[in-house]
């Protein structure tokens, strides 16, 4: 017997998916545009205005705004006819110095439309998808959601929450930070401690080469370098810190990647690893949280291990309890959370 009432209350909850759902190509548009950035401070302003401002048709501009306010992300005067973009909003569409700053996200979630198609087949086949076969480059855009958070916590949070880290980067240490991307967070640690070295080490040879160019380019920047390599088979010994944010659940092996990782280190060395903040039990992620880590675990994460040796498959919310398991069985005698935002945990592993 179908219940009428929670019928309409499911539809009503799908209707706000879909309008989500459909709101991220506008929401591409007016970031790629620089529409939200024409906004960001400027006050209410009208479709006319706005189109003149950016140099964009008219018709499509009235379209978008009314788009975004019926969103929630423009307020609108229907006296006067103008839409304004509130600061906190400015904060996630306009300001890319944000720690709230979202562009990177939407370009993730678009990426992973284009997917679709692989992933689908790994659904029947149980193999994996490999991360240079994902479409929309999806490794810029991931770069570019993770960038803001370390912008904002790797050295003001992060890095001060391990024991003596700081005091051994100010004078002199040697670090790899593995699995680096496009070597965002590298730059960030380089810039802040430039009495040590920093090495990035990632297995997508065009993310390195990007990070190679950027560093080339950069300047103040001679502390670090890029190279290719996996988590398994990068340069070892001798290292201080071992750094690897948003790598572990990713890998397919990840045991024999914290088997290498105690490895090099010093005796008295740190491995540093962000994740994403998940509870140990599914029960304990079935939120807002846990649904957009849960998609993209399924989209990329999962099926990135799977495409690797072991394809151990964590995912992106396995817990501390799993994590720690891994990190203990590669040969590391203590883990603990050193620190956590609304999104990531911080672990901590001693030998």
């Amino acid at each position: 017997m179908i219940d009428e009432e929670k019928l309409q209350q499911f539809l009503g909850k799908m209707l706000v998916d879909l309008g989500a759902a459909a709101s991220v190509p506008l929401m591409r548009i007016g970031i790629r545009l620089g529409l939200y950035k024409a906004m960001d401070g400027a006050g209410p302003m009208t479709s006319a205005e706005l189109a003149a401002k950016t140099n964009i048709s008219e018709r499509y501009a009235r379209e978008w705004l009314a788009q975004n306010a019926a969103s929630g992300y423009l307020n609108y005067d229907p006296v006067g006819r103008r839409f304004e973009l509130p600061p906190e909003q400015a904060m996630v569409f306009a300001d890319e110095e944000s720690p709230c700053y979202m562009g990177g996200g939407f370009d993730a979630v678009a990426a992973l439309y284009q997917t679709q198609p692989l992933v689908e087949g790994a659904f029947k086949s149980g193999g994996g998808v490999e991360w240079d076969d994902q479409a929309g480059c999806l490794f810029c855009a991931m770069g570019a959601m993770l960038r803001p958070r370390y912008s904002a916590n790797i050295v003001q949070n992060w890095l001060p929450a391990l024991d003596g880290v700081v005091t051994k980067l100010e004078r002199g240490a040697k670090v790899a930070d593995v699995g680096c991307g496009l070597g965002h967070s590298t730059f960030i640690m380089a810039k802040a401690f430039p009495n040590s070295t920093f090495i990035g080490y990632d297995f997508h040879k065009p993310s390195i080469e990007h990070a190679t160019q950027r560093a080339r380019e950069s300047r103040g920047a001679g502390n670090l370098r890029f190279e290719v390599a996996t988590a398994k088979d990068f340069p070892a010994g001798d290292l201080d810190l071992v750094t690897c944010f948003d790598v572990l659940h990713d890998l397919g092996d990840p045991v024999g990647a914290a088997t290498h990782v105690h490895r090099s280190l010093k005796p008295d060395g740190t491995w540093m690893l962000m994740e994403p903040l998940a509870g140990d039990a599914t029960e304990d992620n079935l939120g807002p949280r846990g649904r957009v880590a849960y998609a993209f675990s399924t989209m990329a994460c999962v099926p990135a291990s799977l495409s690797q040796e072991v394809g151990m498959a964590l995912g992106a919310q396995a817990g501390q309890r799993k994590l720690t398991e891994v990190i203990k069985a590669g040969g590391f005698s203590r883990v603990r959370r050193a620190a956590e935002t609304p999104l990531n945990m911080i672990l901590e592993a001693l030998h």
